[in-house]
């Protein structure tokens, strides 16, 4: 079942001869639950790409279908709603609020969409990624591998439609990304939950169902691995 479908996606910034295409003509569709890694050279249009289809960034023209919805057909309010109950978004440095402690940042985008945390659902997800023991600390108290457990905590307690992963090992030792790799792929399986993560690690990118490589703009290759 097609989960999401990008059509002739472009996005240029600046004009006359300063301006630069980051992507140049992107389509592809990805299946309810695949595990699709994104590869390519710095500069290439992959982390602007991921940005776009989680509604981040937006287009200068075509079109991303998440789900039957139209992202970009939709108002500023509308998309920020989107963005909240479909689109769960790991970053390489956390991005995790500083005063809140590990249970906070992993329910901040529930309590944003003025939702009720489901006890049974966040217990499952501390218990997941090995957090149970660390609820009440604050990021600073935590390490690297652990703020990027609550991260994905944050990302996955929504029960997003897909799960966007930009570089998400890029700031760990080769043991935590790892060790991350593992969760991003038991989410995949344990929740059948989308996931798209960009990355420079090859060994990461082989893990994947598929690989698309994206090279100045367009993409270069797409391949689906045989396991």
């Amino acid at each position: 079942m097609e989960l999401l479908k990008v059509e002739k996606l472009c996005k240029t910034y600046g004009k006359g001869e300063n301006m630069v295409k980051a992507l140049d003509n992107v389509s592809f569709t990805v299946e309810k639950g695949e595990f699709v890694a994104i590869i390519g050279p710095s500069g290439s249009g992959k982390s602007t790409l991921l940005h776009i289809l989680g509604g981040v960034d937006t287009p200068s023209s075509g079109k991303v279908f998440l789900d039957g919805i139209d992202v970009y057909q939709q108002n500023e309010e509308q998309l920020a709603i989107f963005r909240r109950r479909y689109v769960g978004l790991v970053y390489q440095f956390y991005n995790l609020i500083p005063v809140l402690n590990v249970v906070e940042n992993i329910t901040l985008p529930m309590l944003l969409d003025g939702r009720k945390v489901n006890p049974a659902r966040l217990t499952e997800i501390l218990e997941l990624l090995h957090l149970e023991d660390r609820t009440k600390h604050l990021p600073n108290q935590l390490s690297g591998g652990q703020q990027q457990r609550v991260s994905i905590g944050r990302a996955l307690i929504n029960a997003p439609a897909i799960l966007l992963a930009d570089e998400p090992t890029g700031n760990l030792d080769s043991k935590n990304s790892q060790e991350i790799v593992e969760l991003l792929k038991l989410s995949n399986q344990k929740y059948k939950q989308t996931l798209i993560v960009i990355t420079h690690d090859e060994d990461i990118a082989l893990q994947a169902d598929r690989i698309i490589a994206i090279e100045d703009g367009r993409i270069a290759r797409d391949e689906v691995l045989q396991k």
